[in-house]
């Protein structure tokens, strides 16, 4: 059982018990949790190992790759601009990203990048991980790109592209990239130790991922010993020609966040690294104010935590519910109330808010699983909060 370090304030010891459960049962190798009530930190934990293949602990400033939960962060950076009066919502994309307008994309509105109806989600010819890292090839190319759908009509899970395309409206009516504007605008005043597109000399913080080759072929599938919730996700991302095997598959090779040419680029869907307590806190400023600092004003988190779209995705074939940038919780997630609003990340980092209650919360950690299973520590957490805000 590894040592674990950190707060718990009075009465918030159930989740220090689910955090040290988690390790118990064999579900992490290295983790972090941190938890905001009203604005002030209230449980802030961390154990297990940052690198299993060196022994290295998990410490208090490890910092840890969120894959898909960087998308709220994303989203933030183009909310602040629209709650500036700079961004439109309702304008042609075009408007700020003139060469979008190819392939008959000039209607498309802002606000269908941020809810996954743009049905820019794959390429017809996928662009090399070198020209992805460098960023301006990819935005040329998603400009050139034609929907794979009719724009608004449905919406599908933009895995990789939601950074790039988000990020590069950011860029041009900012005059930053996305990680800078994030930086300057979000993470320096909040105090937060979260980063798009890593400075070098922090890599040595960065806590190494424990994940498995995984194999699209078919013949790596056993679809029916799956569990049926996810055999149909399994069996498209089986099929090259799948719309959410190509979404996964924009860039070849496929990336590996260990590599820290990757952890230095910006990658605004799924590379951003930061500290649980710092996720936990950037959720904690955009429902309130913390260390007299909000992000958001309450107009605008209500606008874009309101449901804009919902149903079967055509890429995850699972219930999507969206906000503007935010994943909405079904009834079936751990983090459900009518008011909640977060986003997930591959193997089970988790950030959310529920202004109902005041708590935010912010999960990382470094054991990569495909399957089900990984959202279930940071389930287990949620349910031990239950009840105590």
């Amino acid at each position: 059982m590894p040592e674990i370090d950190g707060y718990t304030a009075p009465g918030f010891e159930p989740v220090a018990e689910a955090f040290a459960a988690n390790f118990a049962e064999g579900a992490e190798v290295g983790a972090a949790v941190g938890v905001y009530l009203h604005g002030r930190p209230v449980v802030d934990l961390w154990g297990g190992l940052a690198d299993p293949g060196t022994g290295r602990p998990w410490e208090r400033d490890t910092t840890q790759i969120v894959y898909s939960t960087t998308k709220a962060a994303t989203a933030v950076c183009a909310l602040l601009l629209v709650q500036r009066g700079e961004l439109d919502l309702d304008a042609p994309v075009a408007r700020y990203w003139p060469e979008f307008a190819a392939a008959g994309k000039q209607d498309i509105p802002v606000r269908w990048l941020l809810t996954h109806q743009a049905g820019l989600v794959a390429l017809d010819r996928p662009v090399a991980r070198a020209d992805a890292l460098a960023w301006h090839p990819m935005a040329e190319a998603l400009a050139a790109q034609r929907p794979q759908w009719r724009p608004g009509t449905r919406h599908g899970y933009h895995a990789l592209t939601f950074g790039w395309l988000v990020g590069e409206v950011v860029r041009r009516v900012s005059g930053r990239s996305l990680g800078a504007f994030f930086r300057d605008e979000i993470a320096q005043p909040l105090g937060l130790d979260f980063h798009i597109g890593l400075p070098n000399a922090e890599q040595h913080r960065v806590s190494r991922l424990v994940q498995p080759e995984l194999d699209l072929d078919a013949a790596a599938f056993d679809l029916d010993r799956l569990p049926e919730p996810i055999r149909a996700i399994a069996a498209a991302l089986a099929d090259p020609t799948s719309l959410t095997r190509r979404a996964y598959t924009c860039v070849e090779p496929p990336f590996d966040h260990n590599d820290p040419d990757e952890q230095a680029a910006e990658i605004p869907a799924t590379n951003g690294i930061c500290t649980a307590r710092s996720l936990a806190r950037l959720y904690a400023a955009l429902i309130g104010e913390v260390d007299g600092h909000r992000v958001l004003t309450p107009a605008t988190l209500a606008a874009a935590t309101t449901e804009h779209t919902s149903g079967p995705d055509l890429v995850t074939l699972q219930p999507f519910h969206v906000g503007l940038g935010f994943g909405l919780p079904t009834p079936a997630t751990a983090w459900h109330s009518p008011t909640a609003f977060g986003f997930t990340g591959l193997g089970g980092s988790l950030g959310y808010a529920d202004p109902a209650t005041g708590i935010a919360f912010g999960y990382v950690m470094n054991n990569i699983r495909n399957t089900p299973a990984a959202d279930q520590p940071a389930a287990n957490l949620v349910t031990a909060l239950r009840g105590l805000a």
